[in-house]
């Protein structure tokens, strides 16, 4: 893992990122509404049933027609790492410039992602052992824990994009089209190499790819390059890329389903986020004026600033109000409705509206531990390259072997250690300012 220092090189001048010391409204708003469709979209993929053998919960969107057409509505993924690397990009060459390393970037990085997330997880791994103790079926339990570790690859993923950061920094700033064509490439190639041999593990390799080209993208927009460009241009490259996305759906080539394409990714994601950053592109000022609405500029600070919390956190909410609901059904009797029926649909919003308010209510209590001051970053680049492994190492566990009891202890033991490598020894926290 290369985290060296970029030369400081002549980039043009942005017309897009927000002056000095200030926040871009308009990019945090948008990134408020990729956390909400994430939240959205789980939630209403949650399936709960009872049966005569007990409660039964699953994907509410397996073989249904409408999740293809709400994934083209609530896919925002590849816009997330575009932000991610508008936001990791000024964020860097601010620190930059203050004299700040690559180093001391990457390490709040570190602390950033993995501090809330070593707690989430020990809550996780204590609450699947209250769950064993009372007497759960095995399954169940298992099952919650599958659950509960599938948005988790965003986590890893974005832990390594950001870890990297620096280094694509200065390739972006040396060879800017060569580095993202070169990452679109791959991309691209991965998926040929999957259709050839039709082994789907070869895919995986995207989880780098696809999601380091998407936050290459945000490099440019954070730049001014993808402003810079006639609006007929933009219009042209979106509209091109919309209608290469739907041939080659039309062709079978990858599926219109675009949460099918996320597991493992594939390069139709590029061409969503391209469709995405072009659209933000043109119409930016407009997004920017309406972000500085009361309602919405309070809901946009809300949610920026626990981000990786409601993240997090939103998974468990969900699987608690899924443990609720069969255990109000078996106790009063009643009959939940089918999933995808006429009855379960005309309580959707209901569950969704709950959803959100006890996601945001758990993100108010817990945000604590996204915006605690973290501790003076260490200055060695062994320490801290070791610590990012471990890290990823700790989510990777989680997402492998499943959510455990013993794979929850295990994953904070390594996340315990990255942050504690992270840090300066012996040195207790400083004032953070915000990193995105």
């Amino acid at each position: 893992m290369v985290i060296a220092a970029a030369p400081r090189l002549s980039t043009p001048t942005s017309t897009v990122s927000a002056p000095s010391g200030h926040r871009d409204t308009g990019i945090d708003f948008v990134r408020a509404l990729c956390v909400l469709g994430v939240v959205l979209l789980h939630a209403v993929m949650v399936g709960v049933t009872v049966s005569e053998a007990g409660p039964v919960f699953e994907n509410a969107s397996d073989g249904t027609g409408w999740i293809a057409p709400l994934s083209w509505l609530l896919q925002v993924m590849p816009l997330f790492f575009v932000i991610g690397g508008f936001s990791g990009l000024l964020a860097y060459r601010r620190l930059r410039d203050r004299g700040g390393s690559a180093t001391a970037f990457v390490a709040g990085r570190v602390h950033r992602l993995l501090r809330p997330a070593l707690f989430v997880i020990a809550a996780v791994g204590v609450a699947l052992a209250v769950l064993t103790v009372v007497g759960v079926a095995p399954d169940l339990i298992a099952v919650a824990g599958f659950r509960y570790g599938q948005p988790l690859w965003f986590l890893g993923v974005f832990l390594l994009c950001q870890a990297l950061l620096p280094a694509f920094v200065a390739l972006h700033e040396r060879a800017p089209l060569r580095t993202i064509s070169l990452l679109a490439a791959a991309a691209v190639a991965v998926d040929v190499l999957r259709a050839a041999t039709g082994n789907d593990a070869v895919g995986f390799l995207n989880l780098a790819f696809v999601w380091l080209t998407m936050q290459q993208l945000g490099f440019f927009l954070a730049d001014g390059r993808v402003h810079a460009l006639r609006r007929s241009t933009r219009i042209g490259v979106g509209a091109g890329a919309l209608v290469l996305l739907v041939t080659l759906f039309l062709l079978g080539v990858y599926s219109p389903d675009l949460i099918a394409n996320i597991n493992p990714p594939t390069a139709a994601l590029l061409l969503v986020g391209l469709v995405h950053t072009t659209l933000y592109s043109l119409y930016r000022d407009r997004i920017r004026r309406f972000s500085r609405r009361g309602a919405v500029a309070a809901f946009t600070g809300f949610v920026t600033r626990r981000t990786m919390t409601i993240y997090l956190w939103h998974m468990p909410v969900l699987l608690v109000m899924a443990g609720a609901t069969a255990l109000a059904a078996l106790a009063g009797g009643i009959e939940l409705p089918a999933l995808d029926s006429a009855e379960w649909w005309a309580v959707r919003p209901l569950w969704l509206v709950t959803a959100l308010a006890l996601t945001a209510l758990v993100a108010v209590r817990v945000d604590r531990f996204e915006n605690h001051p973290s501790p003076e970053v260490t200055a060695s680049h062994r320490r801290l390259a070791l610590g990012t492994v471990l890290g990823l190492v700790g989510v990777v566990l989680l997402l492998v072997l499943g959510t455990t009891v013993s794979t929850a202890i295990l994953a904070v033991l390594l996340l315990m250690a990255a942050l504690r490598l992270a840090g300066r020894p012996g040195v207790g926290a400083t004032p953070r300012t915000a990193l995105a």
